[in-house]
């Protein structure tokens, strides 16, 4: 199995009981607080904000907390947050993209930095790794909304790239210019979808081994960890016994 969406399963399996919901929310907010402020504070007019509000829904973001942030940017808050990409190796020499949302470039830098070099890592330039990914747009739905096949046949008709459907769910993919079209297509047809985001596809794989997968994982936590960090992608790989063992 490869890709951070594999893994993030079994943190949160791992880290059910212990898992810091209001952080989480906390992250929502801000991306909905900066998507509303960025354009209209009206989802059916700005893609972003129905983008940001569909991901808080499928963590269970409360409605209010959600409502308060699009009436902070409405009010005219004065945060003030910028998109922020890094780029790094992890363990095994795996490749890693972090995006986040910083009022404060210097002190997220160093916070990634030192994740980075506590797990096997390094901090690497801009456009160091990024050449071994391919932005896309991923929408993820519950196995039990539809079959395979209808599926496929909507997303397709919707302008999706690929569906890839099995017994843990459907995820289609597209391209990042018609990644809200394809959202709105299959959100009137199946409602809202588990994940609807622009992620980073890898185009190559690095296999881990046992050890440095578990210290992958410690990487990743340590990094979702921090407030300013909205999102972490990487190209590992683990043999579905690795994945076992993780998983125990």
């Amino acid at each position: 199995m490869a890709g951070h969406s594999q893994f993030k399963n079994i943190m949160h399996r791992k880290g059910a009981q212990d898992q810091k919901r209001a952080k989480i929310f906390a992250k929502h907010a801000r991306e909905i607080y900066v998507a509303a402020k960025s354009g209209l504070p009206d989802p059916a007019a700005n893609a972003r904000l129905r983008t940001a509000i569909i991901a808080a829904r499928a963590v269970n973001t409360p409605k209010e907390n959600i409502e308060r942030a699009i009436k902070k940017a409405e009010g005219g808050g004065d945060e003030n947050y910028e998109a922020v990409r890094y780029e790094g190796y992890g363990p095994g020499g795996t490749a890693v993209i972090v995006e986040a949302l910083t009022d404060n470039r210097n002190r997220t830098a160093s916070d990634v930095r030192s994740a980075f070099s506590k797990h096997g890592g390094n901090l690497g330039e801009t456009g160091s790794v990024g050449f071994m990914f391919v932005r896309t747009g991923v929408i993820e739905y519950a196995v039990k909304v539809a079959d395979a096949d209808t599926m496929f046949e909507v997303a397709l008709e919707a302008g999706a790239s690929d569906v890839a459907s099995d017994k843990d769910g459907h995820e289609v993919t597209c391209a990042p210019d018609d990644f809200a079209a394809v959202r709105d297509a299959l959100s009137e047809k199946f409602g809202d979808p588990l994940e609807a985001r622009l992620d980073w596809k890898p185009t190559t794989t690095t296999e881990l081994d046992e050890t440095a997968a578990a210290t992958m994982m410690k990487l990743i936590e340590a990094l979702e960890d921090n407030d300013d960090v909205q999102s972490v992608s990487s190209n590992f790989e683990v043999s579905d016994e690795v994945m076992a063992k993780l998983s125990a």
